[in-house]
């Protein structure tokens, strides 16, 4: 990166359904860049994007397409999986989320009990909208169940009123620990509450590819919203996991959220790699991978409406690229960096010295909306305020400055993205969301990754049943085969 990097290549802004990307602080110049195409073209990059949208096998692990793509084709352009149109069945649940959303009248608590993908994209989704000036919404109170911690499950059970409460239990399997629990709890909340078995299974809402087990567990079926083993759960914001979005901002918003995110992936279809913005982001940090071996890298968006992107961003990247073997087995020599990350300009006041000043160098995907996020008197200068700080630190990390006194320089040459988005709507947040997506897995592609199942999970949850069983017996227990000796102590620190 050169003193002046926005120098080395001045076509660094590029567009896509109305999104800015400005890549000038990345410090590639044109020659870098067309090696990284020729990279990417030697990955078959192309071929690999016509695979994703065509339901190819692409999570060869599990044996399935990655298909997430198809719940927001607006277009109902056939989709096939295995030969069989999947979109009149996505369309079904469309027309049901349209109906329901039409007849929910009287409710004013929705309780949304889901983990992991189940939670972070319509927790997003519902916080971010929340913001947007004059958005039209139900007022109800959305609540979000993950943690098994009961911490979370009380807070929520001493706002919400019962006779008018609604759950929405969001699990794939229709077996995840933490889901299933928090349901029983809550379903128990409503029985002691007065409930009666019919107004309880009224109550119960249930979004599962697992549609026998939701039965089983006492929801109605005609309450039960699937979607399908080719949809991973990080993915599945789109689906009627995203069910919160239209029963609290409409349908017609939810559609937009679709819409977005369909523009971005009909770009990234379309547009030649030299244009397309999923792949010129990942090639830029695969690029500062191979250049720097950068181990973290940090989303800031300029608006605290979208605090909690960086949180469904971690695992939208850590579980979709955190491997050591690559798809045929084979150890990698880069796989996905630590994701972090946190509003601006809050962010500054945190951990902003360890960017400028630290020893590693952390790429950064700056985000900032055109426009103010409220219709306040002061809005207009304080955005004004708030848009200077992002450019600001953005050029203080790429340019540096030197001074006699080591303390008071800044080395420069951090690499950075810059995202404009025109303003902050269902529309545009759909897009944002496709667009990491679309990032995600195109590094998946170039270090030939599976993106699309995570087995690392596992483990944990396998011994975490054991486990469970010595410390519910609180008795003394020693070391076995599913005991190691520390874990067999700490466990008697629990017991003792």
């Amino acid at each position: 990166m050169s003193s002046n990097p926005a120098s080395e290549n001045p076509n660094s802004i590029f567009c896509a359904a109305d999104i800015v990307l400005d890549s000038a602080y990345q410090g590639i110049d044109a020659k870098g860049w067309q090696a990284l195409f020729a990279q990417a073209r030697k990955a078959n990059l192309q071929q690999f994007i016509a695979d994703l949208f065509a339901g190819k096998h692409l999570n060869t692990s599990e044996d399935r397409p990655a298909l997430h793509s198809a719940l927001r084709n607006l277009d109902q352009k056939p989709v096939l999986v295995d030969g069989k149109d999947v979109m009149p069945a996505v369309a079904n649940v469309w027309q049901r989320i349209e109906a329901l959303c039409n007849k929910w009248e009287g409710v004013t608590d929705v309780i949304h009990i889901g983990i992991g993908g189940s939670d972070f994209g319509p927790r997003l989704a519902i916080e971010a909208l929340a913001h947007v000036p004059g958005i039209e919404t139900r007022g109800m109170r959305m609540h979000f169940l993950a943690n098994i911690d009961t911490a979370e499950l009380g807070r929520i059970l001493q706002r919400a009123l019962p006779h008018s409460t609604r759950i929405i239990i969001v699990s794939k399997s229709f077996t995840t620990v933490e889901t299933t629990k928090n349901a029983k709890a809550v379903v128990r909340w409503l029985k002691d509450s007065g409930l009666t078995s019919s107004q309880i299974n009224n109550a119960l809402f249930a979004v599962t590819a697992a549609v026998p087990a939701a039965k089983a567990f006492g929801v109605k079926e005609e309450n039960i919203y699937p979607f399908w083993d080719w949809v991973g759960g990080r993915y599945s914001v789109w689906s009627a996991v995203g069910l919160p979005i239209a029963l609290q901002y409409g349908f017609e918003s939810f559609k937009a959220f679709l819409a977005g995110a369909q523009a971005i992936d009909q770009h990234y279809q379309s547009a030649p790699l030299e244009e397309n913005l999923p792949v010129i982001m990942a090639l830029a940090l695969l690029y500062q991978q191979e250049q720097h071996d950068i181990k973290s890298f940090a989303v800031i968006p300029y608006a605290d409406a979208l605090d909690g992107f960086p949180k469904w961003l971690q695992q939208l990247d850590m579980e979709s690229n955190g491997k050591r073997v690559d798809r045929n087995g084979m150890p990698v020599k880069f796989s996905c960096p630590v994701v972090f990350g946190s509003s601006g300009s809050n962010a500054q006041h945190s951990f902003f010295q360890l960017l400028h000043q630290g020893t590693e160098v952390i790429p950064i995907d700056f985000i900032a909306i055109r426009e103010p996020m409220s219709h306040l008197p002061e809005a207009k200068e304080h955005h004004r305020i708030l848009l200077s700080n992002c450019l600001a630190q953005a050029q203080a990390l790429a340019n540096g400055k030197k001074t006699a006194n080591p303390n008071n320089t800044y080395p420069g040459k951090r690499p950075s993205n810059l995202l404009i988005l025109p303003k902050l709507n269902a529309f545009y947040l759909g897009a944002l969301l496709a667009l990491y997506e679309n990032r995600a897995t195109t590094l998946g592609a170039l270090w030939n990754i599976n993106s699309f199942d995570q087995p690392g999970v596992e483990l944990g949850k396998v011994l975490a049943k054991p486990i469970e069983a010595a410390l519910k017996d609180s008795v003394s227990v020693a070391a076995d085969a599913n005991i190691d000796a520390i874990t067999a102590r700490r466990i008697n620190l629990f017991n003792s």
